[in-house]
């Protein structure tokens, strides 16, 4: 049985089929393409038109094979969003969540809804590029956007309404918009009313594993295929990839690491009092009934942006160069708080990390190697505070920590995390998010039974790297630097 992945990631997306066989899976990449935002105007965008485009390019290489698919599914990232008017037309470009439109909102808003009463609603991490804050920047700017709105859509539910012309919710990644309920499941109006929003914007949601549609005729004629099912998958790629840890039973302890890194546990029921505000974590809709309370750590997103910046500077490195590099650098010379809001925007990254060096008494790295092994061992110690603080709000205690997504091809960071917790790390599989939305669709046909059957399945046909702790009074004494440097504090 074949179906098709589209997992969107913040730089680049991929079609991935999926074969399901003697409860072996497959996967093939069927097709790669960039994901690149539009920087016009002053604003920054997600060029949504061209991800639909490269979608219908994974459709017809498809189609060029010759094989028969049972269901399609599409996840991606979260928060940001589309309007679509009356008529049914999309309404300008989606906002980057990185753009600066929300600058300063947080406090503004919290003049209408305190802090403490918004996450006691919705249970999630309160960070300025959540819908909420992006929507109510729409709000305070008066975007004539807002006024000819009539639905408002996520990104793979906008995408989903291209393929199949049907609007619907999911889910996974509702909750994440810090307008959803999580105990009653469903929009909170109380939240809506009092910002200004329109109730109309917030249509019906469905669930993980939902059929919501085929492929529409249009489609059909242009593409010359059949109507393929849709499915709403964990359209949430974090829902997806948390999916496909092959854990064989809670509790667990998952990194969801990529452009963001994800850390958190898996629990039936939300984790919602002060305690959880205070350590700033997110209780976020998984697949299965299931929710995910975690904590988002700004991940690979710092050592993309400084290849980046080194690109310009004329100095183009592979990211296996820079990790060889960077392990000839000196150990723990410095340490960075990941997520320090300095680190957020695009820029020029490098010399944002020598500035906090500088502004937090420490000799700021210089050259590429330095500074790409203060960002990585800065990210291990920041799982280590991370983790600690899953186990204080879940009351578990975790042997180790299944690493997923395309972050575990780094070998280094994989190691270093390892020793950083004090104790193994499981690696993989890599195609996290891709694999998980897989296992939803056979899910949602009968072929695998439930979210236990497919996470079997998938740790007997993916491969996991088992990394020891290694050094582990070396990287005790360097958490205690970490937390001094860095100001964290332990509760």
């Amino acid at each position: 049985m074949s179906v098709l992945a589209f997992d969107l990631g913040a730089s680049s997306g991929r079609a991935i089929l999926g074969r399901l066989t003697d409860r072996q899976m497959e996967i093939e990449e069927i097709h790669r393409f960039p994901n690149d935002p539009v920087h016009a105007g002053g604003r920054l965008y997600w060029d949504i038109l061209r991800l639909y485009h490269e979608i219908k390019q994974g459709l017809l290489k498809v189609k060029h094979q010759g094989i028969t698919l049972n269901s399609m599914a599409i996840d991606s990232w979260a928060v940001d969003f589309g309007f679509i008017a009356k008529n049914g037309e999309l309404l300008g470009n989606p906002y980057h969540y990185r753009d600066s439109h929300t600058a300063g909102i947080m406090s503004e808003l919290f003049k209408k809804i305190p802090e403490a009463e918004l996450f006691s609603r919705t249970g999630i991490q309160l960070l300025p590029f959540n819908t909420i804050f992006q929507l109510y920047a729409l709000h305070k700017a008066n975007s004539p956007l807002l006024a000819a709105a009539d639905r408002l859509l996520m990104i793979p539910e906008l995408l989903r309404y291209y393929l199949t012309g049907e609007m619907a919710g999911e889910f996974t990644n509702a909750t994440t918009t810090q307008l959803f309920h999580p105990t009653l499941k469903r929009w909170d109006d109380t939240i809506i009313s009092k910002l200004g929003f329109s109730p109309g914007w917030f249509g019906s949601v469905v669930q993980p594993g939902t059929a919501v549609g085929q492929l529409h005729s249009r489609l059909q004629h242009e593409l010359g295929i059949a109507g393929i099912p849709v499915v709403a998958a964990g359209e949430h790629d974090t829902a997806s990839a948390v999916a496909a840890v092959p854990a064989s039973k809670r509790p667990f302890a998952y990194l969801s690491c990529g452009t963001w890194s994800l850390m958190g546990t898996e629990v039936e029921q939300p984790v919602i009092h002060e305690l959880a505000r205070k350590l700033k974590f997110s209780n976020e809709g998984g697949v299965c009934g299931t929710f995910r309370l975690l904590k988002n750590i700004m991940g690979l997103w710092i050592l993309q942006e400084c290849r980046r910046q080194w690109m310009q500077e004329g100095r183009a490195y592979s990211f296996p160069e820079l990790l060889q590099m960077a392990e000839q650098a000196p150990a723990f010379a410095a340490y960075i708080d990941p997520d320090d809001e300095r680190f957020l925007p695009q820029g020029n990254m490098p010399e944002r990390i020598r500035e906090y060096c500088l502004q937090t008494g420490q000799s700021p790295p210089q050259e590429p190697e330095g500074i790409v092994r203060c960002i990585l061992e800065s990210l291990a110690l920041k799982y280590r505070y991370v983790l600690n603080q899953t186990e204080q709000l879940s009351g578990q205690a975790f042997d180790g920590l299944h690493m997923v997504g395309g972050g575990i091809q780094n070998q280094l960071l994989c190691q270093w995390t390892a020793n950083a917790i004090g104790r193994p790390v499981w690696a993989g599989p890599a195609e996290g998010s891709a694999i998980g939305n897989l296992a939803v669709q056979w899910i949602s046909q009968g072929e695998l039974a439930d979210i236990w059957e497919a996470r079997k399945v998938i740790g007997d046909s993916f491969p996991v790297i088992i990394y020891e702790p290694g050094s582990l009074e070396m990287w005790r004494h360097a958490y205690g630097s970490f937390l001094q440097k860095t100001g964290l504090k332990e509760s």
